[in-house]
């Protein structure tokens, strides 16, 4: 099997900087998961006073498997959330319940990044599939022409992802002012719950971190970027 020093070298941040954030977030979660709120509102019950107070009433709220899997489809305008969030009467529940609904007003405002989000979705889901296989496959028969296509398609996304941080960190500001607003959390809790949110804020920026240096890394590898291949 052929060693490449050069990819380790690329790769290696970026792959330590995830599992960092991959680390904090859980250890966040699991923390904060067992810190009851003041208001002893439930996850579900939390984002259901967000959409209330935000005049949402089309946005259904269930029951997402897995830890951590909590997501708003707009699609469907459902707001799934973990079993560890949707019961739970923790500062971590009631912050990613509040992120997620943060989501459904982005979304019923028409915010800007989460449409450019979405429409990029088609093309990101192309290049994931594709664009490092194809970049892979142009190293293997020395062939730029086809390094350059597959990093076109891997671009798209990196793209998706770095839009998707502005999605992120504004759906958690939201979260953030919108908890203490509708007296969910009170101010000198928030700061617990804060750290969840950053916590998990952070794997967003890791995941660009990772796409930035595996397309540089094949990029200087095939001598596109930085002179000769050799």
């Amino acid at each position: 099997m052929y060693f490449d020093p050069m990819y380790f070298l690329f790769i290696a941040p970026a792959f330590i900087f995830s599992l960092w954030a991959s680390w904090r977030t859980k250890a966040n979660f699991k923390k904060y998961s067992k810190v009851p709120v003041s208001s002893g509102m439930s996850g579900a019950e939390a984002a259901q006073r967000i959409l209330d107070g935000a005049g949402i009433r089309d946005v259904s709220i269930g029951r997402s498997r897995g830890l951590l899997s909590d997501h708003y489809n707009p699609v469907k305008k459902n707001l799934a959330l973990s079993n560890g969030v949707f019961d739970s009467r923790s500062l971590a529940a009631v912050g990613i319940a509040a992120h997620e609904a943060g989501h459904a007003i982005q979304h019923a405002k028409g915010y800007g990044p989460l449409k450019l989000r979405s429409m990029l979705v088609p093309t990101a889901s192309i290049g994931s599939n594709q664009g490092y296989i194809v970049m892979l496959m142009g190293l293997l028969f020395a062939s730029q022409n086809m390094v350059m296509v597959g990093a076109v398609l891997f671009s798209a996304v990196l793209l998706f992802q770095i839009v998707t941080l502005p999605v992120e960190f504004d759906a958690s500001n939201r979260a953030k002012a919108l908890v203490v607003e509708k007296g969910i959390v009170g101010i000198d809790e928030r700061r617990g719950m804060d750290k969840v949110l950053n916590a998990a804020a952070m794997t967003y920026v890791a995941a660009v971190a990772s796409s930035l240096a595996t397309l540089l890394y094949f990029l200087v590898r095939s001598g596109l970027l930085g002179g000769s291949r050799d």
